[in-house]
């Protein structure tokens, strides 16, 4: 395939040259080959495309009705889904991630951002009883300028969940996409523009995150910052913030518990644990990295999964038989084999996978790797590897399940597998998650607000619950009696 060259910003409806001319370069990671460029935006750009965000903010955006935004996120979704099969190849390319994934996920991103569409309408303040002799009611005004941060494992599914509510709420939006993965945002910006958004309501800077990111997320004209990524760069960003007062919403991953009891559907639980921990090449800040097994079924579980496992095709993220792909970068292939490395090191055994696999002799590929032997308390088993490694734990109890699961700093996604009722909800009730599973792990859904309790995150990510997070809440009262009022200084 010819090299592809995106040369031009995505700013206040126009496409510019980055101010510095600087450019990055996007590496395939089946390959290890460059295939694509696109351009480096610095603080120069952040600052065109905030005036221009602040100026649609302004002006014709504010005026248009919730109806009408509603209507041009649902142009927007046609859109995405008419291109599914193009951007899902842009995507597999930049991160590796399979094609028949990508396609999904950009179909799924359509759903996101009709469901925005429909609810633009449906948000309203509430009427307060406050006294005889006056209107009380609250208004829920747009935030502002929200500088939208998002990660290379899933980058469409990204700019859904944040522009979805955001636009919605009447607020406009300054993109940084991951500078990893950023050649599908470029493709994104130009449905925006087709799909009929005043220029300025969403603006793409791609960018190193020490240039366009810093410059973002420390910006004096922008109100609000949401951020997916690791809980290190949340703090740096949460310091940046501070200075203005801005709201922010953190994503940070997770070192998910997934819990099978011995009485749970042994073959259903076997099967979802296998993709929930390998899924996206463990590339998932919801992956159950952790399986937690009651010990009665341990061997037998261990088994189960280690030949699912095993099944797992590896390849290129092309390649229609592939069922998982390569590690988006060397940077990331590199961290997961210092992990594995580790596990050996803190005396866990590699029960299959660990190395390269047979065949591909270039790209950032693993095996699926499990893991046993490890306490819960080493490092294999509370950091987020970020890859397909995943750390097998035996249990006796429910109360020492729940206190294995809830023994990290993260508190993203749960899951159990139970027959007994009871035991799903007292477990359910005492996992320390934003979203916990039974019988079934990691429903993310448009409709299911999503994110972390401890170190996974601040606010919520989709449902209806997210749109509270984009929005200011106005107290507004009419007086309309006829009383004098009181003069306290009368005498």
């Amino acid at each position: 395939m010819s090299m592809l060259h995106e040369d031009r910003l995505f700013i206040g409806g126009e496409w510019q040259a980055p101010k510095s001319g600087a450019r990055l370069e996007s590496i395939d990671p089946s390959t290890e080959e460059v295939w694509a460029t696109v351009p480096d935006a610095g603080p120069a750009d952040v600052d065109l495309a905030v005036a221009a965000a602040r100026e649609a903010l302004d002006g014709p955006w504010s005026r248009l009705t919730a109806t009408r935004r509603g209507r041009l996120l649902t142009e927007l979704a046609a859109l995405l889904e008419r291109d599914a099969t193009s951007l899902g190849e842009l995507e597999s390319r930049d991160n590796g991630k399979p094609l028949r994934d990508t396609v999904g996920e950009v179909r799924r991103a359509a759903e996101w951002l009709r469901y925005y569409g429909g609810a633009a309408d449906k948000l309203q303040g509430d009427v307060i009883p406050y006294r005889p002799g006056a209107h009380a009611f609250t208004r829920l005004e747009p935030v502002g300028v929200v500088g939208a941060v998002t990660p290379w494992n899933s980058p469409i599914s990204l700019y859904a969940w944040k522009l979805g509510p955001a636009l919605a709420t009447g607020n406009v939006v300054v993109l940084k996409p991951a500078e990893q993965t950023s050649v599908s945002a470029l493709a994104f910006a130009r449905l925006v523009h087709d799909a009929g958004l005043p220029p300025g309501v969403v603006n793409i800077v791609p960018g190193r995150g020490a240039g366009a990111g810093h410059a973002l997320v420390s910006h004096p004209g922008v109100d609000k910052i949401s951020f997916t990524g690791s809980y290190e760069t949340a703090r740096q960003i949460m310091r940046s913030a501070a200075d203005g007062l801005k709201r922010v919403s953190f994503e940070c991953g997770g070192k998910s518990p997934h819990i099978v009891f011995a009485d749970a559907d042994l073959e259903r639980a076997i099967t979802v644990a296998t993709h929930s921990a390998f899924r996206s090449t463990g590339q998932s800040c919801s992956a159950g990295s952790r399986l937690l097994v009651q010990r009665e079924v341990y061997d037998e579980v261990l088994d189960a999964l280690t030949a699912r496992a095993e099944r797992i095709r590896v390849g290129p993220a092309l390649d229609p038989r592939t069922h998982i792909g390569p590690q988006t970068s060397a940077e990331q292939l590199d961290k997961t084999r210092r992990y594995i490395e580790l596990g050996l090191d803190e005396g866990g055994r590699v029960v299959t996978g660990g190395g390269r696999p047979l065949g591909l002799d270039r790209g950032y590929f693993v095996q699926p790797t499990v893991f046993e032997g490890l306490a819960n308390g080493s490092r294999l088993a509370q950091e987020e590897v970020f890859g397909p490694v995943l750390t097998v734990i035996p249990f006796d109890t429910e109360e020492e399940a729940v206190a294995i699961a809830n023994d990290t700093t993260y508190g993203l996604v749960a899951g159990l597998w139970t027959r007994d009722v009871g035991r799903a909800h007292r477990v359910s009730e005492r996992l320390q998650a934003g979203l916990v599973s039974v019988n079934t792990f990691r429903p993310v859904h448009w409709t299911l607000p999503y994110g972390g309790y401890k170190q996974s995150g601040l606010g919520r990510e989709n449902g209806l619950a997210v749109l509270r997070e984009y929005v200011e809440v106005k107290s507004v009262v009419v007086d309309y009696g006829d009383d004098a009022p009181e003069d306290p200084f009368a005498d």
